[in-house]
Parts: structure tokens; C-alpha cells; sequence
């Protein structure tokens, strides 16, 4: 990594890679990192509204413990002193947790989730909590699009998008049912990562479709997203779709060897025709740009959004449908209409659209077999204008149903506004995935 001049006016912009150097380096305090983020929120809360609580007090305090720590010598873990910010659906002991919805206000956990004790233990500092939609689905919070107020950040996962896109934190997690990671990425510009399925806890986490439900998170570069999952990884023993292997360091991976130009399959996806044609101009330039060919997926990928479908909506209605009919003033209409939608699944079309989870990631498998990560688009297009809606996941849905690994990158810009390019990888090559991320970064370079 080169060295980074590190002053007062810039330690906002620092990666959390960065500023992990340095702290380590001692050319920085984490209290002086902290300090500069509660001061960049306050500036730009009103315009952004990416947080629902934000604790300065007790984050300096932690920060001040940690700079303690340090200057006593003692042996510092990976994200010593970094700031994160947390989804409002990811339980913390010190701060509420109220899930994006009214019905939930003031709600109160007694422990953190699995994964924000993973943070604590690998000395990170909770920043605060981030805007999620109602129960993580569709319905928009506060949050506006850092890049123009007037356009959605995307959703589920927009307070996490839009902060880290706003330099009010380096690192922040989100998760991903649909397209509630990747499609907040390439609407607000920054780096989002969703793992393997099973790849991270989500005890202590809202459960929204189990089948599906994934930890991923945001940052401004493909290092610190292997910092960061590097951090929270660890088996839970309590989450049964985790396995008990042992994860290769990310970060390792990363730079174990030379970056190499990745082999790339150019895939439309069926929902390609519904993309705007902005969008397919600007992907399909950017293929050819690379040399990547485009690969067609099999005829019996053409269900593959509905199958999505069926497995998520079926859920909410299971998990969501109680909460709703207990409060119908307190919840949107359109979740409603979805629960509703949900109910007209039988036991036997879910079983069906679960068993095809397999069927097509094997068909898939000859695909996989050439190429290092599929590059597909990251959404329909930029930020629409709006915020009553956050947008469309259907160029994400289906590799969440397929539990592969995906990241967008923040490499198109249409009208100065940035749009994503998606990459996938193949199931549990999540290290691979991130090689091939971080070579397309370092070739192409981020857009502003």
C-alpha cells in the first residue's frame, strides 16, 4: 500500500485499510478518526439521514480505550480503532434496534448479534446504527442518495450505502434477502459485498427468508471488505447453515500473489430486457472494453426470478405475516400486499422453488468452470428519482437464490451518477471472487 498523507482535513476519505496503517503507524489516534466522522455527520445528517442513532459519547470513549490500549503496547486486533457502522436490523446491546418499522420503536436488545461481537473482539468501534427499509424490504426510510437528494439510495441496506458513500464511516454491514447490498452499492458508488450464503452469523439478525437472509457489507475498497469479513466470520454454532470449516484469511488472499486479469463470463440474466438502455449501453461498452464475451445462460434460467420469488415471499408472509396482522396501521401497504401474495404459495411450491436452488447452481457449473466471476450488471440502471421507492433487486435476487458470492463495483458513471458493475463467483470462492474485485479496481479505476 503506498503511504498516505494523513491530515485533519482528509481522515474521513482514509479507507479503513488506510487509517488502519495509520493507527499503526501512530500518525493518527483513533479518537482523532472518530472525532472526524461524528463531525462529517453532523454536517451532513439533514441532507443524507443515513442514521438512526449515532452514540458520539460512547464511540469516543471506546476510541480513547483503544488508543490507550495501544499506546501500552498491547497486541492490537485487525480493526483496532475503526469506526463501522451497523443495520438496524442487526441487534446491539447498546444501542435500540428497531428494524425500519414503528411497530418496532424503542426496541431494546439485551445482547449484540453474533457479528457485532465479532466486531467488538476484533476492536472495532460501533458508530451507530444505519436507516434500514420497513423489516428490510421495500419500504423506503429517510435516507436520500449522497450523489443527488432527490434519488433513492436503494434499500434495504441504505443507511449502511449512503454513509460509507458519504464519508461518514469507512466500513459498515447491510444484508441481503434480494438485492439489498448490491443494488444500494452501485446506486450510491461504493464497494458492497454479499458473501457466500452461510459464510457469516446471522444470529441476532431480523430473519426474513432464512433460505436467503446473508450478511454483507460496504466499503471503499476490495481490501477493507476482506478486512472487514475477515473480522466477523468466525463459526456460530447456533446459526445452522453455517458450516464448521475453517475460512482462509480473505485479506491473505488478497495478497498472497500478483493480481492477474480475471477470466470474466459476460451474463445478461433474464432481466436484462428490463434494464434501462442507458445502462445496457454502458455494460455492454464496458465488455467490450475488457474483451469479455457474453455467455448465455441455459433456457431453464428463464423462472429463476420468480423462483426467487416464491422462496422470499412465501417467508415474509410466514415471518412478516403475524407482525402485520397484529398491526395493519403500522405497516406499509406493500408490505401487506406482498404477505398477501406470500399466503397464495402452497407448502409444495416452496419445496419446488427450494429444491431448484441446486438444480441451477448445477447448471451452472460448466459456466463456472471457465471463468474466475461472472460479470453481470448490478442494477437496472442509476439511482431512480424518488424516494418512494428504492428500486428493482432483479439483477440481484438471483444469485442470492443461488447462494454465490457478488460484489458490485463502483466502475460506471452515466450523467455523473454511479452505477455498479456486479461481479459472481462461485459458491464458498469468495477469496477468488475478491482477487478478481480488486484486479478490475486496480485496472479500471473508481469513478468519482
Amino acid at each position: 500500500m503506498s503511504k498516505v498523507h494523513v491530515g485533519r482535513d482528509n481522515l474521513t476519505r482514509l479507507t479503513a485499510s488506510e487509517a488502519r496503517e495509520a493507527l499503526i503507524a501512530g500518525d493518527v489516534t483513533s479518537a482523532d478518526l472518530v472525532g472526524a466522522y461524528i463531525s462529517r455527520i453532523a454536517e451532513r445528517d439533514a441532507d443524507v439521514c443515513a442514521w438512526t442513532h449515532v452514540d458520539a459519547d460512547r464511540a469516543l470513549a471506546a476510541a480513547r480505550e483503544s488508543d490507550a490500549k495501544r499506546a501500552r503496547g498491547e497486541a492490537m486486533p485487525a480493526l483496532a480503532g475503526i469506526p463501522v457502522g451497523v443495520k438496524d436490523v442487526i441487534d446491539t446491546k447498546d444501542f435500540p434496534t428497531e428494524l425500519g418499522s414503528e411497530v418496532f420503536a424503542g426496541r431494546q436488545p439485551l445482547q449484540d448479534a453474533f457479528v457485532v461481537t465479532a466486531l467488538k473482539a476484533a476492536g472495532a468501534i460501533i458508530l451507530g446504527k444505519t436507516v434500514t427499509t420497513e423489516l428490510a424490504f421495500f419500504g423506503p426510510g429517510k435516507t436520500r442518495n449522497p450523489h443527488d437528494p432527490e434519488r433513492t439510495p436503494g434499500g434495504s441496506s441504505s443507511g449502511s450505502a449512503a454513509a460509507v458513500a458519504d464519508d461518514q464511516v469507512a466500513l459498515a454491514l447491510g444484508t441481503q434477502t434480494a438485492g439489498s447490498v448490491i443494488r444500494p452499492a452501485s446506486y450510491c458508488g461504493v464497494i458492497g459485498f454479499k458473501p457466500t450464503f452461510g459464510y457469516t452469523s446471522r444470529t441476532g439478525v431480523l430473519a426474513q427468508s432464512p433460505p436467503l437472509d446473508t450478511i454483507g457489507g460496504y466499503a471503499r475498497s476490495v481490501e477493507d471488505i476482506a478486512l472487514l469479513f475477515d473480522g466477523i466470520s468466525d463459526t456460530d454454532a447456533a446459526d445452522s447453515d453455517m458450516t464448521d470449516e475453517a475460512k482462509p484469511s480473505l485479506l491473505a488472499a488478497l495478497k498472497a500473489s500478483e493480481l492477474h486479469a480475471p477470466r470474466l463470463a459476460f451474463v445478461k440474466t433474464p432481466a436484462w430486457q428490463h434494464g434501462d438502455d442507458a445502462m445496457r449501453a454502458a455494460f455492454e461498452q464496458f465488455a467490450s472494453r475488457f474483451g469479455i464475451a457474453e455467455v448465455p445462460l441455459p433456457p431453464e434460467f428463464d423462472e429463476i426470478l420468480r423462483l426467487q420469488q416464491i422462496v422470499q415471499f412465501s417467508d415474509i408472509a410466514r415471518n412478516y405475516g403475524p407482525i402485520a396482522d397484529a398491526n395493519p396501521d403500522r405497516v406499509s401497504g406493500k408490505l401487506k400486499e406482498i404477505i398477501a401474495e406470500g399466503r397464495t404459495f402452497s407448502e409444495a411450491n416452496y419445496n419446488a422453488a427450494r429444491k431448484k436452488q441446486t438444480a441451477l447452481y448445477d447448471a451452472l457449473r460448466p459456466i463456472l468452470a471457465t471463468c474466475d466471476a461472472i460479470l453481470t450488471p448490478a442494477s437496472q440502471g442509476v439511482a431512480p428519482v424518488g424516494l418512494g421507492s428504492t428500486g428493482s433487486p432483479m439483477f440481484n435476487g438471483l444469485w442470492t437464490y443461488l447462494e454465490m458470492p457478488c460484489i458490485s463495483l463502483p466502475l460506471l458513471n452515466i450523467g455523473g451518477l454511479p452505477l455498479g458493475v456486479q461481479l459472481v463467483g462461485a459458491r464458498g470462492d469468495d477469496a477468488r471472487l475478491l482477487r478478481a474485485a480488486a484486479w478490475m479496481m486496480k485496472e479500471r479505476g473508481p469513478k468519482p
